[in-house]
């Protein structure tokens, strides 16, 4: 009979298997790789925030003449450091969340029209000049293959 035939030893096939239990057993763990990933946002997002970009590193929106005047700096959502310090992540079995507990950090993230205030996305993930996707998938595949 003509054709292409592959032999599998047994002894191949029981090395497969071992391997793919550890990659599933690694896959039914993932804090250890989550716990990474929030580590790593919070040095984006504060890298982000001294450059003062949205997550497309587009430069936030200027502040405001009248937002300037009662201010000792001119520097964006940084006035006391207090967003950018609350910034944290929390790890619960498959799932990672990333932000802040301050309720005015949603005004800044979205704005709000009716008191003029623009919105300045600081969450997120990068895509300009950083691509923290690449860097998540990198950290994930290492816990996939360690």
């Amino acid at each position: 009979m003509a054709g292409v035939f592959i032999e599998v030893e047994a002894q191949s096939l029981a090395r497969a298997e071992r391997y793919l239990q550890r990659i599933i057993t690694a896959g039914q763990n993932l804090e250890p790789a989550f716990a990474e990933i929030g580590e790593y946002l919070l040095e984006s997002h504060a890298e982000r925030f001294s450059l003062e970009v949205a997550p497309d590193g587009t430069p936030w929106e200027p502040l405001a003449p009248s937002t300037l005047a009662n201010k000792a700096d001119d520097r964006i959502l940084q006035e006391e450091g207090t967003l950018r310090d609350t910034l944290s992540y929390q790890v619960t079995g498959a799932e990672l969340l990333f932000g802040t507990n301050l309720i005015y950090g949603a005004t800044h993230q979205f704005g709000r029209e009716e008191d003029g205030i623009p919105a300045r996305p600081y969450l997120g993930i990068a895509t300009s000049p950083w691509n923290d996707e690449d860097e998540i998938v990198a950290i994930l595949k290492d816990h996939l293959q360690s």
